[in-house]
């Protein structure tokens, strides 16, 4: 080593011996209260700033959410309508032909309802149809009349209206006589 970088000059040397916090010790300066309050105005717009744009972008959030589910409401349906409509051209072209052999007409309306029963499927939407001597049940039936019968009370006597459900919620139940009890 030489003599330089084991005695440093005295014109770099402070208090503690160091160069480099003689160095810093000069770059650092007391800032005057005008200083301070400028860089204190400074920060404070900055944080208004972030705050504004940070709310900004809050509401433009919430605005597009409200967007996205009124469309999603407006075009639910879209995909079950999708499925009803050959069922209406099916309709449409049974009533522009001239029905004069009603075994030809009754084999197309099957047709049709079979294609209708299929869109229902595909719209996850299902028949309740509940068969004679089945037990009522209130969440899927409404009872319309209660008459006598040699059936079990509580049970189904006929069906006057089927009923449908989407995805597993009651679209409509199915209106049913029941037997009264004995």
């Amino acid at each position: 080593m030489t003599q330089e970088n084991q005695n440093p000059s005295p014109d770099h040397e402070n208090a503690s011996g160091d160069p480099q916090a003689d160095a810093n010790a000069e770059q650092v300066t007391p800032k005057t209260p005008e200083q301070e309050i400028a860089e204190l105005n400074q920060k404070i717009t900055e944080l208004q700033d972030n705050f504004l744009r940070a709310k900004a972008e809050g509401e433009n959030i919430r605005r597009r959410a409200v967007e996205d589910i009124a469309k999603a409401h407006k075009f639910a349906i879209e995909g079950f309508a999708e499925h009803l409509v050959p069922v209406t051209d099916s309709l449409y072209a049974a009533l522009s032909t001239d029905a004069g052999d009603a075994k030809a007409f009754k084999e197309g309306l099957e047709i049709t309802l079979k294609q209708l029963l299929s869109a229902f499927e595909k719209g996850r939407m299902t028949e309740i149809n509940p068969a004679v001597g089945d037990k009522f049940d209130p969440h899927h039936h409404q009872a319309i009349a209660s008459v006598p019968s040699e059936q079990e009370a509580n049970t189904v006597v006929s069906v006057l209206q089927r009923g449908y459900t989407v995805a597993d919620r009651v679209l409509r139940p199915a209106l049913v006589t029941v037997s009264a009890p004995k």
